[in-house]
């Protein structure tokens, strides 16, 4: 068991004050955004095991079957197949998509080949890998996941009454679903940006003008977050993008799970985030970085698709243990609200305490007290490690590998 040290990413949309709270620190006045606990090379976690600080990827590479286990390395390589997250948003992130692996694989390549360097604003693929991801909800979450249905968003862009928008409507409604979405995120991102500019503060007022009109939440929340997307972004399409996707709003304990193509993006909340060990990402607005259209309509799948949250389910064989399920094997997400509870070790994983002071208790009788915002790293194969409770209550979440 080996404490973590991270770090925190300190992005403009981050929020001030979660994370600091989180971690019982005084806020910096600077944005917090994203904690990172993990192997990833952009900001590896720090491990002391006794004898010298280390990173944890460099940890994986002197020895990866003895930290990773043999199974996970037959599966997924010598690195850590995950990365765990805690996200601070307190402005809107981008509008993402990212790609299946054979996307990652070819634009990587690709990008190589032409020798784009890895940090140039045109370059949109960091790694040859793919980027499903989970997030669940630690307080409130508010964003955007996933194409509405083509009638329901004309129904709705109908309402608003602008002008500018009558294009868009007529496409979504002329043709079947995958090339009436298609057409219609097309026409958005190709405006020029001067009519942007107009249309976006249109549709902003329409937008706080039809809440108004229609006072009862869920629907005068969902049109006030979008019309706070002109207040960040008044020269970028992302708000037009942003109406042709659903609203969605998660509780606490409540979870999202992102596959490949699958345009989203968070507005606001607090939450633990789960994904594959990549970083790529196709951008379609809120965000002064490239947006490469073309290839961004290549990765998209161009699908309504329904962002039901997802609650998690008590897992039969491991006591204690409640499941988000996801159709992905290179993570897996899963929460205990301790009592005492045996933590299975055949897989590597990170457990973060998000609540209360949990303890680890290895065979040896060896204890490591987590406090909230703390995490810590288990190796494959290790002793039998029980998560038990300092107080009334502690809860804490376990990333690990789904083999």
């Amino acid at each position: 068991m080996d404490r973590l040290e991270n770090t925190i990413r300190p992005y403009a949309w981050g929020s001030r004050t979660a994370i600091p709270a989180l971690l019982g620190a005084e806020p910096s006045g600077e944005p917090q955004a994203e904690l990172w606990m993990g192997a990833h090379p952009g900001a590896p976690s720090g491990i002391d095991r006794g004898y010298t600080a280390r990173s944890l990827d460099q940890v994986i590479a002197a020895d990866p079957q003895g930290e990773l286990g043999a199974a996970t390395v037959t599966r997924f390589g010598t690195t850590l197949p995950f990365l765990f997250k805690v996200l601070a948003a307190g402005e809107p992130l981008s509008i993402q998509v990212h790609p299946h692996m054979d996307q990652a694989r070819a634009g990587f390549a690709a990008e190589e080949a032409a020798g784009v360097p890895m940090d140039a604003h045109e370059r949109n693929y960091k790694d040859p890998n793919h980027k499903p991801e989970m997030l669940c909800a630690l307080a409130e979450f508010t964003g955007v996941c996933g194409f509405r249905a083509p009638e329901q968003t004309a129904r709705l862009l109908t309402r608003l009454s602008v002008p500018g928008l009558s294009g868009v409507i007529q496409a979504l409604r002329a043709k079947p679903e995958p090339k009436a979405l298609r057409e219609a995120l097309t026409m958005v991102l190709t405006l020029d940006q001067d009519t942007v500019v107009d249309l976006v503060a249109r549709t902003r007022n329409a937008l706080l003008r039809l809440a108004a009109e229609n006072p009862t939440p869920p629907d005068a929340s969902m049109l006030r977050d979008y019309a706070a997307l002109a207040d960040h972004y008044p020269a970028d399409p992302g708000l037009l993008s942003a109406l042709l996707l659903n609203h969605m709003t998660l509780r606490p304990g409540e979870a999202v799970y992102l596959g490949a193509g699958v345009p989203h993006a968070y507005f606001h909340g607090l939450g633990v985030e789960l994904m594959a060990n990549s970083d790529n990402v196709l951008r379609a607005g809120l965000t002064p970085k490239h947006i490469d259209v073309p290839e961004l309509l290549r990765v998209v799948e161009f699908e309504a698709t329904d962002p039901a949250a997802i609650q998690p389910v008590q897992v039969a064989e491991c006591p204690g243990e409640e499941l988000y399920p996801a159709p992905i094997h290179e993570f897996r997400l899963s929460r205990y609200r301790l009592g005492s509870w045996p933590l299975p070790t055949d897989s590597p994983q990170i457990i973060l305490c998000t609540e209360g002071r949990a303890v680890l208790v290895d065979a040896a009788s060896e204890k490591l007290t987590l406090s909230r915002g703390e995490s810590c790293f288990i190796a494959a194969g290790g002793p039998a490690v029980t998560a038990t409770r300092d107080g009334s209550e502690a809860t804490i979440f376990r990333a690990t590998v789904a083999l």
